[in-house]
């Protein structure tokens, strides 16, 4: 059976040359980057060339480089040390209801502690409308945190465009570019944020290593607290071979993004061309305005996690905007601020390609998906004209006579 991985938002494969880069920390050059001696040194001169490496693929100075375990992480700090630096210039902040949960928890939790926040809605196609977020802006409104590509519709927001009227109203800007950072072109100066967060297994690096960039001069209250690491903003011994890691990736992803983007948009098309030729599939987020690999859909009368499954069970792993993985079965936040009903948002499907998908891998799933779809709506209580046909062919456990009381 053919073995085809879909689900690059989830996370990435190592990239071999990563893999290589990282090996000598694990080992011979081990040193504690604080310590004075040889081995210390060199883990130190590693950390700061992979600063170098991750700043230059966002167009950033090192300097303006924290590193950090995951995009989890530089979200939470970034929203808990930005706010929390300037509370006594206002306690409000601005979010956009499309955020990741590390965002969104975040902003619950400065509710909990004194902040006033407004979560902003989304169109159809999952876009901010910059004039709700102008809207929203206040005399007390200290932080705007909005993403800049969403990793469950792969729509791509207007950045700079909402970073000018943060701008304006003297308001800091965070960005979540943990989906968009490796994959497309991500300039932090272009885009005109303050801050911004990106993870390096979403462009082939290691999981426990990601970044927050943070504008030189902008304050942030850390996250952790102990020693003097990341210039005394985030405390604890470095993860260096990860460190490394995420620097090399970020190097290659620097170096091959207009192939790699070129790779996945190709057979994304086909792919979203191909879905979208089964009955009652419709395409989710912006149709041009979103990362080259990423095609997300709704399927009528059937539930995500039925379509996980079976995908699955033919060697086709996908994501879906449902969470299964928690058990409650509840419909998407993300699409259900889209305006998408509750049921339809239920049979989400997310389809995320990489570097190492290829054509045939298109063709297995383009003919496997359609008989596991019939196959699930054959069973499915909600399938279209499923009431009618219940009508005439009742199942009685009991004879008809003794349902009716005679």
């Amino acid at each position: 059976m053919r073995k085809c991985y879909f689900d690059y938002v989830a996370t990435n494969p190592l990239h071999p040359d990563v893999f290589d880069a990282m090996l000598p920390y694990f080992k011979e050059d081990f040193g504690n980057p604080l310590s004075l001696y040889e081995p210390g040194m060199k883990a130190r001169n590693a950390v700061e060339n992979a600063r170098a490496q991750t700043a230059a693929l966002i167009h950033a100075k090192p300097s303006e480089i924290i590193f950090t375990s995951s995009g989890a992480e530089s979200n939470n700090f970034a929203l808990r040390g930005i706010a929390r630096a300037r509370q006594k210039e206002g306690k409000h902040v601005v979010v956009s209801r499309m955020e990741h949960h590390s965002v969104l928890n975040s902003a619950r939790v400065l509710e909990k502690s004194g902040f006033a926040v407004t979560y902003l809605p989304a169109d159809k196609h999952g876009a901010v409308d910059p004039a709700a977020v102008k809207k929203a802006l206040t005399k007390e409104t200290v932080l705007l945190s909005l993403g800049h590509a969403s990793s469950e519709v792969g729509t791509i927001q207007r950045i700079q465009e909402i970073a000018k009227i943060a701008r304006d109203h003297k308001v800091i800007f965070h960005t979540d570019a943990v989906a968009s950072a490796g994959n497309i072109p991500v300039d932090a100066k272009e885009l005109g944020v303050d801050a911004l967060s990106m993870a390096a297994h979403q462009f082939y690096g290691p999981k426990g290593a990601a970044a927050l960039y943070v504008r030189e001069g902008l304050r942030i209250v850390p996250l952790i607290y102990g020693g003097i690491q990341e210039g005394g903003r985030r405390a604890g011994t470095e993860n260096v071979p990860a460190i490394v890691g995420m620097g090399k990736a970020a190097e290659l992803a620097a170096a091959e993004l207009p192939a790699r983007m070129e790779h996945v948009k190709k057979l994304r098309d086909r792919l979203i061309e191909g879905v979208l030729a089964v009955e009652n599939v419709s395409l989710t987020g912006h149709p041009e305005e979103r990362l080259p690999g990423h095609a997300s859909f709704t399927v009528e009368y059937i539930e995500g996690e039925s379509m996980l499954l079976l995908l699955a069970s033919k060697g086709v792993y996908v994501a879906s905007g449902s969470a299964c993985s928690s058990k409650a079965l509840k419909a998407s936040p993300v699409l259900l601020s889209m305006g998408i009903p509750a049921s339809l948002a239920q049979g989400s499907v997310v389809f995320t390609l990489g570097r190492e998908n290829s054509a045939e891998d298109i063709d297995y799933l383009l003919a496997e998906f359609p008989p596991i779809i019939r196959r699930l709506r054959e069973i499915s209580p909600f399938a279209k004209g499923w009431e009618e046909k219940e009508q005439g062919n009742k199942c009685y456990t009991t004879s008809p006579e003794s349902q009716s009381g005679s």
